[in-house]
């Protein structure tokens, strides 16, 4: 099945309004067998199968969490793209439980594709220095860092780029921003444990990383990384800084376990192609 791509490359606030608006609800691709969003930003219709791969529905369960023009736009399009999916892909079984919840999706029109894990993040490797807990995610309300903070004693280490709703690094962090994967497959597996007790995640990529490096990992209790992370992470109530706290001390560090890799999702988001097809 050859491929090609169509884009609106959205390189300001404005043109994010256009696409957002106007492009993407009346994205056509009739040249196409299949037109595949790997978000939920598409077509309101569309002549072409179409396949929509939803990571989390976060905008919707907590649209606090995101600005006045997110939260707008995703009341009115995300019901709509999805209900014109041919098939939607979820990249998880919560991902797919929520659609299904909050969106009356069709449990049959879902295929779940988990997100795979780069070659790099593997138990065998170069660690970083130093006696540390890692927490990874972009700078933004679910992931929760304020109380991460407050809950682990000695050093954190933050690995993740400037989001938004106001969120700063706590001042007893060592903030390292973006890192290449080289760099965060060393942090991994130097680390006491890994905290990513974020409020809400879809999939929760950090906890797949981890556990192909081996890293003790310590979780928000019930949520999608529970489903794919079992026995081999500790559980904390992401709400308590008492639970997190006593989770870090009672991290554990798992047997290496090998992920999907990126190659098998491809191989998997193809075969929905062509059924879709």
């Amino acid at each position: 099945m050859p491929y090609g791509e169509v884009r609106f490359p959205a390189t300001s606030r404005a043109r994010t309004v256009v696409a957002d608006a106007i492009w993407y609800p009346r994205l056509r691709a009739r040249d196409a067998d299949v037109l595949h969003c790997p978000t939920f930003r598409g077509p309101f219709s569309s002549p072409t199968p179409l396949v929509v791969t939803v990571h989390d529905l976060a905008v919707l369960r907590h649209p606090e969490w995101f600005n006045r023009w997110t939260r707008s736009y995703s009341r009115i399009a995300v019901p709509r793209v999805v209900r014109a999916a041919t098939r939607v892909i979820a990249v998880s079984e919560f991902t797919r439980d929520e659609l299904v919840a909050l969106l009356g999706v069709e449990a049959a029109k879902i295929r779940v594709v988990p997100n795979g894990v780069d070659d790099v993040f593997t138990h065998d490797g170069p660690r970083a220095e130093g006696d540390y807990v890692l927490a990874v995610g972009t700078l933004e309300p679910r992931k929760n860092l304020a109380r991460i903070a407050a809950a682990v004693g000695g050093e954190l280490r933050v690995v993740g780029a400037r989001g938004w709703g106001g969120v700063e690094p706590p001042a007893n962090v060592t903030w390292l921003g973006d890192v290449d994967d080289e760099e965060l497959a060393r942090l991994y597996r130097g680390a006491r444990c890994l905290v990513y007790a974020s409020l809400y995640e879809g999939f929760g990529l950090p906890v797949a990383e981890a556990l192909a490096c081996g890293c003790p990992i310590v979780t928000t209790e019930g949520s999608a990384m529970a489903s794919f992370a079992g026995a081999d992470a500790t559980y904390v109530d992401p709400f308590d800084v008492d639970s997190i706290r006593e989770g870090v001390a009672r991290a554990f560090a798992p047997s290496p376990r090998r992920v999907a890799s990126w190659s098998e999702v491809a191989a998997a988001t193809r075969a929905v192609y062509e059924e879709a097809a």
